[in-house]
């Protein structure tokens, strides 16, 4: 990739921001991320910088917890259907034309701070997973394929299960990372993640990861329904601002 002074200032203080708000509330980097540098690249160039400051932040969030086999057992029939449908989905961002692919990514953004803002909670019983999980995995994986969002259905459903907190952000983690590894392989097998697009996101680890470090450190400084708030706005303007660019 040839990246000019203001790409490299763009991308660096995008993984700043994206790993802050991942430190602050345990997740939100994919989606900063590909949305801050959806306004100035493709969906499919923005996917291909996440994928490793993605999957070094998200495994060593759900590595950090203390029931990995445990989230592992439970979510695989989720985990199973959205790693095959991101990859089969991958296409749609990889090979469509960059509009289309802007287009659906704002709608993601959107969609995602609409619920974020609505505070709608929802509760989905054990007796229901069994078939429940596997579909939203299905969901989760044509989204992310489509527009590199990691987070529709997958965040909501994951919300409404009996977590506690601290096992909610491991799982989320776990989700994560299946979706960064898959949407990794996806992007590759349609020649979107090539040696070029791997260094260039090497490169965005260290400021990801610096961004996390720093939100975690200031978490308990923050307001956490203010942040909430301010996040999901600044979602809510990103996403309509990409759609309706894609539109005109």
């Amino acid at each position: 990739m040839h990246l000019s002074l203001f790409h490299i200032g763009l991308i660096t203080g995008t993984f700043i921001l994206a790993g802050g708000v991942k430190g602050v509330t345990g997740m939100g980097l994919p989606t900063v991320a590909i949305g801050l540098l959806g306004l100035s690249m493709s969906p499919a160039e923005a996917a291909a910088f996440l994928v490793i400051p993605s999957l070094v932040t998200n495994l060593w969030q759900y590595l950090a917890g203390p029931h990995r086999l445990l989230l592992l057992r439970r979510m695989w029939p989720m985990l199973g259907t959205t790693a095959i449908a991101t990859w089969a989905a991958s296409g749609a961002i990889a090979g469509a034309e960059a509009n289309r692919a802007s287009f659906y990514l704002g709608l993601a953004l959107v969609a995602y701070a609409a619920l974020g803002l609505s505070k709608i909670r929802m509760s989905v019983g054990m007796r229901h997973q069994i078939w429940l999980s596997p579909v939203v995995g299905a969901a989760t994986g044509v989204v992310t394929g489509a527009t590199g969002v990691l987070v529709i259905p997958a965040v909501p459903y994951l919300q409404a299960l009996d977590f506690d907190r601290d096992d909610l952000v491991q799982v989320l983690g776990l989700s994560f990372t299946v979706s960064t590894l898959a949407l990794a392989l996806g992007l590759a097998s349609h020649g979107a993640f090539n040696a070029g697009s791997v260094a260039a996101s090497a490169l965005s680890t260290a400021p990801a990861l610096l961004g996390m470090l720093a939100g975690q450190a200031i978490r308990p400084r923050i307001n956490p329904a203010t942040f909430r708030l301010l996040f999901f706005v600044g979602l809510l303007m990103f996403g309509g601002d990409l759609a309706g660019h894609a539109m005109l």
